[in-house]
This record gives C-alpha cells, sequence and structure tokens, in this order.
C-alpha cells in the first residue's frame, strides 16, 4: 500500500509541477513582449500575448498550489515509510521528468537561438534566455538533488526551494496582473466588440437592401421587419443610423475602450486617396476611439466594388 500511495502523489506533484513549470515560463515570455514590444513583431503580438498571460495566471493560481501540496504529502510519506527513499515506481518517474526536463531545456535554448538568428537581438531575448535557465535549471537542481537523498537530514534546504518557488510565482503573477485588463475591463472590451458585430450586420443588410431596391433604408427598422434587430447592450446608448446622401450614411454606436490599432494590417486605409482605386475592405475598417463613434459607409451598384470616401 506504501508504494503505490507515493506513486500517485508522486505522479500527481509532477504533473502539477509540468504545468506550473509551462506556465510560469509562458507568462514570463508574454510579460517581456509587452514589456518590450518589438517593431519587427506581428501586429497581433500584442492581443495574444495578452491573452496568454490570462491563461498562464489562471493554470498557475490552480496549479502551482496542488504541485506545493503533493509535493508536501509525498515527501512526507517517504519519510515516514521509506526514511526518505523514492520507490522504485516513484524513482523512474523522477528520473524521466529530469530527462524531460533537459531535453525541454535544450529545446527552448534552440528556440530561442533561432529566434536571435531570425533578428530578435533585444533585451527580450536575453530576459527569456536568463528565464529559462533559472525555472528549469532550479527545477532540475532540486530533483537531482532529492533524488540522490540530499535532502533526507536537510529538510530544511528543501523549504528554501519551496520558499524561493512561492516567490518566484508571487512576483510573476502580480508583474503579469500588472499588464492585463481587469475582468471588468474585459467585459466592457468585449461588449464592444459586440457592438462592432452588430454594426457590421446593419451594415450588411443595408447593403444588400441596397442592391434590391436601389435606395437606402430611411430607418433600420425597415430591414428587421421579419427578422430580429440588432440593439445595443443595456447601458450603451442607441446604435444611430443617417442618411448622408443616396449613396452613403454612417452608423454611430458609443464605445468604452479604444480599439485595438493593427498597424500592420491591410485594413488600415485611413490615408488612401478618394482619386485611388480603393479595395472592398475600406468600407470595413471598425476602428473606434472611447465615447460615440460613427463609421462612415458607402454602397455601391451590383457588380462594383464597395467603396467609402
Amino acid at each position: 500500500m506504501k508504494t503505490p500511495k507515493n506513486f500517485i502523489l508522486q505522479l500527481g506533484s509532477l504533473i502539477a509541477l509540468y504545468v506550473s513549470v509551462t506556465s510560469i515560463l509562458i507568462l514570463i515570455f508574454s510579460v517581456t513582449n509587452l514589456k518590450f514590444p518589438d517593431a519587427a513583431a506581428y501586429y497581433w503580438e500584442d492581443s495574444g500575448a495578452r491573452e496568454a498571460v490570462r491563461t498562464s495566471i489562471a493554470m498557475l493560481v490552480v496549479f502551482f498550489p496542488t504541485f506545493l501540496i503533493f509535493t508536501r504529502l509525498s515527501n512526507q510519506d517517504r519519510r515516514k515509510f521509506s526514511g526518505g527513499e523514492y520507490g522504485t515506481l516513484a524513482k523512474w518517474l523522477v528520473y524521466l521528468s529530469i530527462l524531460g526536463g533537459i531535453l525541454v531545456l535544450l529545446g527552448d535554448l534552440v528556440t530561442l537561438i533561432n529566434y536571435f538568428l531570425n533578428g530578435e537581438v533585444t533585451s527580450r531575448f536575453l530576459i527569456k534566455v536568463f528565464a529559462l535557465l533559472i525555472v528549469i535549471g532550479m527545477t532540475l537542481h532540486y530533483y537531482i538533488l532529492d533524488v540522490r537523498g540530499f535532502f533526507k537530514k536537510r529538510a530544511d534546504k528543501a523549504m528554501y526551494f519551496g520558499m524561493g518557488a512561492i516567490v518566484l510565482v508571487f512576483v510573476s503573477l502580480a508583474y503579469g496582473y500588472a499588464y492585463i485588463e481587469t475582468p471588468k475591463e474585459i467585459r466592457e472590451i468585449r461588449i464592444d466588440e459586440k457592438q462592432v458585430s452588430d454594426l457590421r450586420e446593419i451594415y450588411w443588410n443595408i447593403d444588400e437592401n441596397y442592391r434590391t431596391s436601389q435606395s437606402l433604408p430611411e430607418t433600420i427598422d425597415e430591414l428587421y421587419i421579419n427578422k430580429k434587430q440588432p440593439i445595443a447592450p443595456e447601458g450603451r446608448a442607441d446604435y444611430i443610423y443617417n442618411v448622408l446622401d443616396k449613396k452613403t450614411y454612417e452608423l454611430c454606436a458609443e464605445f468604452v475602450a479604444e480599439s485595438q490599432q493593427y498597424e500592420h494590417s491591410v485594413i488600415q486605409t485611413k490615408t488612401i486617396s478618394t482619386e485611388t482605386t480603393k479595395p472592398w475592405y475600406q468600407n470595413d475598417n471598425w476602428e473606434h476611439g472611447v465615447g460615440k463613434t460613427c463609421f462612415k459607409r458607402a454602397v455601391q451598384k451590383i457588380n462594383e466594388p464597395r467603396l467609402i470616401d
């Protein structure tokens, strides 16, 4: 009964360790990308990094305490029944984990060197290398000492590793949280995105209506006689539709946050002259600021590209 119990505890501890180490590295890497933005990075890196920070924080909050609890129970069980020695199955798990950690360390170093060779020579590259060496290096160091029996009579030394890990995780969590929006802000951003989706639907319905009737509707209600009409979420101003002339109109809504700026995206076409050939995606530019924002749109005849002045 002793060996299976300790094996299960050790297995649970190592699984929680794998998740925790992966999460803290992703957290550190993502915060580094946000702290030191690279002009050569893709436009979606910022939003991707923030999403990675949120996911990593959630994983650490759950799995790191689990790792500490399972490790403590496993160590207590080993000291009580086997004088601190690992059972055969548990020892195999630890050695396999050490091997896996070494392979991960080597693989990540190869990846980071590849980033370096592809032009990432900024400060964030050095921070990532340092974080990788510290997190995985100290993890490997602890388990190599543990499997050799170093902590059998030096339990206090193991506590130093534990306290160091706790400090590192808490600092990383606090630093990561400072770089993401609060849950309330995220909710408002989601509502903003919902409003953009509603306006886009209204735009397409107006466009289809024009292709059928060759005229703009006087009100939005005319488009939704037999189907559900998009309405502004509770607490936001109603959507506004204003006809400007026979082929142009504007849709307005109230926003709480500024939309993300896709500086490297072809969708950003504000500077295109009305004298040039204008691509269809100009009518799909929904960048907005805080407060009331109006989007000017134009409709065309059938087979004409969708344009906007």
